[in-house]
């Protein structure tokens, strides 16, 4: 189990996904400081699609590289919130062997969900890794946020997709979310930091003043800026 830090157990409001991430890269500072004394480069994955507006904002902010998680969970038989396992990008499945166990999942029904989850990946790949290519992250400290989280079980996909791919280091940074879910997410990374924790929680929605729905159009865009911003590292 990795460390939690929760900043506050506050119920303020954020204006936005941009300054959610704005704060976040706040709290990261020390986490770019450390790592750099070793040479070893950060890479802030966000969840799509609001988390890759949070992580924009993050990376920008700590002059790290910026990327995606493409994994989708695999849900639990008559509880699709329950994760059991994620499929990564490149379709490596990962399961949780005591969850699924538990859940009594067998063999089919795992290669059933599976590959419904991979047609949907596939989906993503085809039209967002045209934009920007995904970046190994072997050796690397990889951020991985959301907006937020309520039951956790995308963000606890998402760190299990990055596990797979050896980084250094693996810190889930997160907005808001319920002081159970951020104490189960942290045994998935090896540390986590979420701006508030707040006593009462119903939906993410209820900590933002705007919570647009984050199209494809502008995610693209995202993308789009974030190759040309790497084309322009390259040339420098």
């Amino acid at each position: 189990m990795g460390t939690l830090r929760i900043v506050s157990n506050s119920s303020r409001v954020f204006s936005s996904r941009m300054e959610a991430g704005d704060l976040l890269a706040h709290q990261l500072e020390n986490v770019k400081i450390r790592e750099s004394k070793f040479q070893i480069p950060l890479v802030v994955l966000g969840v799509p699609r609001g988390g890759v507006v949070v992580a924009r904002e993050i990376a920008h902010a700590l002059q790290a590289d910026l990327d995606m998680v493409l994994a989708h969970k695999l849900g639990a038989p008559g509880n699709p919130e329950l994760a059991i396992g994620a499929v990564c990008e490149d379709g490596k499945l990962f399961l949780d062997e005591e969850i699924s166990s538990y859940m009594g999942v067998d063999d089919d029904y795992i290669k059933r969900e599976k590959s419904r989850q991979l047609q949907e990946i596939a989906r993503r790949v085809k039209r967002y890794r045209s934009v920007l290519p995904k970046i190994p992250l072997a050796g690397r400290v990889a951020i991985v946020t959301d907006d937020g989280v309520a039951t956790g079980a995308t963000l606890q996909a998402a760190l299990w997709a990055v596990r797979q791919e050896n980084p250094k280091k693996i810190v889930a940074a997160l907005p808001v979310g319920p002081q159970e879910t951020l104490e189960k997410l942290s045994r998935d990374a090896d540390e986590t930091i979420c701006l508030q924790a707040p006593p009462f929680f119903s939906a993410i929605s209820q900590f933002y003043s705007y919570f647009n729905q984050v199209e494809d159009e502008e995610l693209l865009e995202i993308l789009q800026e974030e190759s040309k911003r790497r084309g322009e590292q390259v040339k420098g």
